[in-house]
């Protein structure tokens, strides 16, 4: 029996309208993604593959779903020795390396909860997730930059009781105690594989997610065990995973990212994870990572196509083992979706999502992809656009996005609570609903268009005008590679649009450029949407998972 058809009754639809009625998945009590799903396929085929691990040096090893059974048992049982158990919050700073799996698997066992943290986090963000959470234990990959950062840390954090070291620089911290820092692959290999089976209610608490943090100190967004599930609709019906097939979505095990497309509902369809563990993304590397293991699916952002598809000798590249591209979290511009479809006769699936939840709004297989519109409504999600009254918008009007009902029925994969943060927890839950804080409008063929979040809108006179299709029509001259869209102080207009632009390799900063990018924008939108003020820069502020922090832009220009 597949494993899939035990959560999902029915796996087959003939319609996107087939889908969105009759789709459901089974939340059984007790639901833990580790035993249910990894140690269940290692049962029943001990020899079917799960993970294919490569770096940029040409290593590569290869895993089964058994082994991957057998290496987070011996995790689970090292650290329960250590003195982690259920509940106690667990920092995980391990970029692919493939122990990041392994140890998700073991406090999943556990029934410890699982934090996931970028390998950009300095001292500061450290002492502050560490504090915020009570985080008990730290396991990071031997990176120097990450082992001068968790040090500098450790006497800060009240809560830590260890530091395990992933690799061969096992450094010696100052101020700790005999055992406090471990060698944890050469500790791992002392555990018994063997493990019996530790209860856990579907509703604890399994995984928290900080924030990115675009505006303000990042939340904790706390997932129950039920989150795996929700990713269902993420992996089989978005990303379109096969069962045996092999999936790459580029992410650091720091984003949520991860969880959406490296481990939940890629293992529950049977896929195969593959992890590239790159220490820096060159676009020629990834593009043989591509062709040389041939790829059945395949999950970027948008920057990420723009990279690969501007390599002079991308045509040579033999990329028709991919059946299926999807993308999320920004502007895809048309030239970037032609560019692929000439090359491999396919077309890019574009997603909405959010940390809070799994993929929200997506182009799905039945449908026709219209370029630039992020789909229709996941089923598992009551999903609608209101305006300020709650009342539902008419076609073609913004309003905010939000998930109705989630009162009545919890969805899984929708966040459980806003740790800690009553403030955060009620300007989202209200009125039996979740607000999203973004906006959009829906088309007359039920389509969804992004506009951009709450926060972002620009009031310029009189008009209400969204950055994300700003950003879409600057994308499309072939001189800008990244820009963000914000608001500006404006004595007259009380804001004007504001262009930040990275401008792509051949092209340099000047008067003519800047007009022409201009009245490029008037053409291809409302002429009233141009940016009145464009401004050339090397890079964008990002956070560490990668979103550009407009809010830093933003306070800039109001703080002159």
């Amino acid at each position: 029996m597949h494993l899939l058809n035990k959560y999902v009754p029915r796996t087959e639809f003939e319609s996107y309208e087939d889908f969105k009625k009759n789709y459901t998945v089974n939340v059984p009590e007790g639901f833990n993604f580790a035993y249910d799903i990894i140690d269940e396929w290692a049962k029943l085929d001990p020899k079917k593959p799960a993970l294919v691990w490569r770096d940029d040096f040409g290593n590569e090893e290869r895993y089964t779903f058994r082994d991957l059974m057998l290496m987070s048992n011996r995790a689970a049982n090292m650290l329960m020795d250590k003195g982690i158990g259920k509940g106690d919050k667990v920092m995980l700073i391990l970029k692919q390396r493939v122990e990041v799996w392994v140890t998700i698997l073991a406090l999943h066992k556990i029934g410890a909860v699982v934090i996931p943290a970028s390998f950009q986090l300095t001292k500061k963000d450290i002492v502050y997730r560490c504090n915020a959470a009570d985080i008990r234990m730290i396991i990071a990959a031997d990176d120097a930059e990450i082992i001068s950062h968790v040090g500098e840390s450790v006497a800060d954090c009240r809560t830590l009781i260890g530091v395990g070291i992933v690799g061969k620089n096992i450094p010696a911290f100052e101020g700790v105690a005999d055992g406090y820092v471990f060698d944890y692959r050469t500790e791992i290999k002392n555990y018994s594989d063997e493990l019996e089976r530790i209860p856990n209610k579907t509703s604890d608490e399994m995984l928290i997610y900080f924030s990115s943090g675009t505006t303000g100190m990042p939340k904790m967004l706390l997932h129950d065990y039920s989150y795996p599930l929700g990713h269902i609709v993420t992996a089989k019906y978005w990303q379109c995973v096969e069962d045996g097939g092999l999936h790459l979505t580029q992410s650091d095990s720091g984003w949520a990212k991860f969880g959406w497309g490296k481990i939940y509902g890629q293992w529950i369809c049977g896929a195969v994870i593959v992890a590239y563990d790159t220490e820096k993304f060159i676009p020629k590397k990834m593009l043989e990572t591509m062709r040389d293991l041939k790829l059945t699916t395949f999950c970027a952002p948008p920057t990420m196509y723009r990279f690969l598809l501007r390599e002079e000798d991308v045509e040579n590249y033999e990329l028709n083992s991919i059946h299926h591209f999807c993308t999320a979290g920004e502007a895809l511009n048309p030239d970037v979706i032609e560019r692929l479809r000439g090359l491999t006769g396919s077309e890019i699936y574009e997603g909405f999502g959010q940390s809070e939840g799994t993929v929200l709004i997506a182009n799905f297989p039945w449908m026709k992809v219209k370029p630039g519109a992020m789909g229709k409504p996941s089923p598992i999600y009551n999903i609608d656009i209101v305006d300020d009254n709650m009342n539902s918008c008419e076609d073609g009007i913004v309003g905010r996005v939000v998930i109705r009902d989630v009162d009545k029925y919890h969805p899984p994969g929708l966040i459980r609570e806003y740790y800690r943060d009553e403030e955060a927890q009620n300007k989202a839950f209200y009125n039996g609903c979740y607000d999203t804080g973004d906006t959009a409008w829906r088309d007359s063929d039920g389509y969804f268009w992004y506009v951009g979040r709450s926060d972002d809108i620009i009031k310029c006179s009189g008009y209400r005008i969204g950055p994300f299709e700003v950003e879409n029509a600057l994308h499309t001259h072939p001189a800008v590679i990244e820009c963000a869209v914000t608001a500006a102080p404006d004595p007259i207009r009380g804001q004007v649009v504001k262009a930040t632009i990275v401008l792509a390799p051949g092209y340099e900063p000047s008067d003519e450029l800047k007009k022409d990018i201009q009245n490029h924008v008037k053409r291809v939108t409302a002429p009233y949407k141009y940016p009145r003020i464009v401004d050339f820069v090397k890079e964008l502020p990002k956070t560490t998972s990668g979103k550009i922090r407009r809010v830093e832009i933003r306070n800039k220009d109001n703080n002159k």
